[in-house]
C-alpha cells in the first residue's frame, strides 16, 4: 500500500524553530513562507510572546514587581500589534519597490523578523535584569532616581532598536532570495525597518509605562496616553544626560 508522506507545508513548519530563525537559515524560512497558512502564524506569535515577555519583565522590574508583570504582557502586545498593523502597508510597498510577494507572505516575513527581534531581546533579558539590579534603587523621587530612570530608558531604547536592526538584516537574506535583486531588497528592507520602528515606537509611547516613572504611580496604561510622543521624551532624556 502507498503511504502518503508529510506535505511540504508540514515539513517546512517542522523545520522552523527558534534556532533556525536565529541562524538565519534562509531555505527553511522560504519554504515556510511558500507554504504559509493562517495557523502557521502561531509559531512567530509564540516566539514573540516568550522573548518579548521575558525582556518586558526585566524592563519593568526596576519600578516594581507589579510593573514587571504589566510590561511582560504589554511588550509582546506592542510587537504583535506592530506586526499586524504594518503588514498591509509593507505588503503594498514591496511590489512597488521590486519585491513581488503576496500580502500573506509579507505578513509572514514581517512576523518572522519581529520574532527574531523578540528572541534576541529575550536573550538580553538577563543583562537587563542585571543592570536593573545594580542601578541605584528607586527609593524616593529624587534627582538620582530621575537620572537612573533616564539611563534605563536609553538602554532599553538602544537594545530594542539594535534587536530590530539585526532581525531585519536576517530578513534581508530572505527578501533577497525572493527577489534576486540587491537594490530592490535594500529599498524594501529600509522601508520596512522604518515603518516598523516608527509604528512600534509610537505604540510603545501610547501603551506606557514600561519602565515606570519614579514620580508616578504604577498603572497598566497612563490616563494621558495620547499626550506627547516617543521622540520628544527620548530627546529630553538625552539632553538630561549630556
Amino acid at each position: 500500500m502507498f503511504t502518503r508522506g508529510p506535505t511540504n507545508q508540514t515539513a517546512a513548519a517542522l523545520q522552523l524553530d527558534a534556532a533556525t530563525l536565529l541562524r538565519g537559515q534562509t531555505d527553511a524560512m522560504v519554504q515556510w513562507l511558500e507554504s504559509l497558512r493562517p495557523r502557521q502564524f502561531a509559531f512567530p506569535a509564540l516566539m514573540i510572546c516568550l522573548g518579548a515577555g521575558a525582556y518586558g519583565s526585566a524592563m519593568g522590574l526596576w519600578r516594581s514587581p507589579l510593573q514587571a508583570g504589566f510590561v511582560a504582557i504589554k511588550f509582546p502586545l506592542v510587537i504583535l500589534i506592530t506586526s499586524v498593523s504594518t503588514s498591509m502597508i509593507n505588503g503594498m510597498i514591496a511590489p512597488l519597490l521590486g519585491v513581488n510577494i503576496t500580502l500573506r507572505q509579507c505578513a509572514g516575513a514581517s512576523a518572522l523578523a519581529l520574532a527574531i527581534a523578540s528572541l534576541i531581546l529575550g536573550s538580553l533579558s538577563l543583562i537587563a535584569a542585571f543592570l536593573t539590579w545594580n542601578i541605584p534603587p528607586l527609593g524616593e523621587p529624587t534627582a538620582q532616581a530621575s537620572l537612573s530612570h533616564s539611563l534605563l530608558k536609553l538602554f532599553h531604547v538602544a537594545a530594542i532598536a539594535g534587536a530590530g536592526v539585526v532581525s531585519h538584516l536576517r530578513l534581508w537574506q530572505l527578501l533577497f532570495r525572493l527577489s534576486g535583486s540587491r537594490p530592490a531588497t535594500l529599498r524594501v528592507l529600509l522601508c520596512w525597518l522604518g515603518t516598523n520602528l516608527f509604528v512600534g515606537s509610537q505604540l510603545t509611547w501610547i501603551l506606557r509605562p514600561f519602565i515606570g516613572s519614579p514620580w508616578l504611580p504604577v498603572e497598566f496604561v497612563r490616563s494621558d496616553a495620547l499626550k506627547g510622543n516617543f521622540y520628544e521624551t527620548v530627546l529630553h532624556d538625552l539632553l538630561r544626560l549630556f
